[in-house]
């Protein structure tokens, strides 16, 4: 019999969905773009826990585009994020790219994984 090892499961981050919230980050965040996605990030009250927001342009392509990139993108911050230590009062928009709906699984966390490490710097 075949066993298979236990996944990590690791919860999503807490989101932000309403506009004023990504037009705040655009104007005081700090912006960071990579192969796959471009970020923005900025320090918030440090007693609030990480929040996340996503978006995908329609430079990408029609819905279907933009919608699997930003699942694949959604899915690559919960495994990294999840699997660092806490990030309270950080705030993040990650905004897909063309390439990120191509772009290798294992490659776009890469990316993810040190675009972060370079902005908490």
């Amino acid at each position: 019999m075949v066993s298979i090892a236990p996944r990590e499961t690791f919860s999503p981050p807490e989101t932000f969905k309403l506009r004023a919230d990504f037009l705040r980050m655009a104007s005081r965040g700090r912006r960071t773009a990579r192969p796959g996605l471009v970020m923005q990030i900025a320090k918030s009250d440090a007693q609030m826990p990480l929040r996340v927001g996503y978006t995908a342009t329609k430079k990408i392509g029609n819905a279907v585009a933009r919608n699997r990139a930003r699942r694949r993108l959604k899915e690559a911050a919960r495994l990294v994020i999840g699997a660092l230590p806490p990030l309270n009062g950080v705030e993040l928009v990650l905004i897909c790219r063309k390439e990120t709906a191509e772009l290798p699984f294992t490659t776009l966390q890469l990316t993810l994984r040190t675009a972060l490490s370079d902005a908490i710097k």
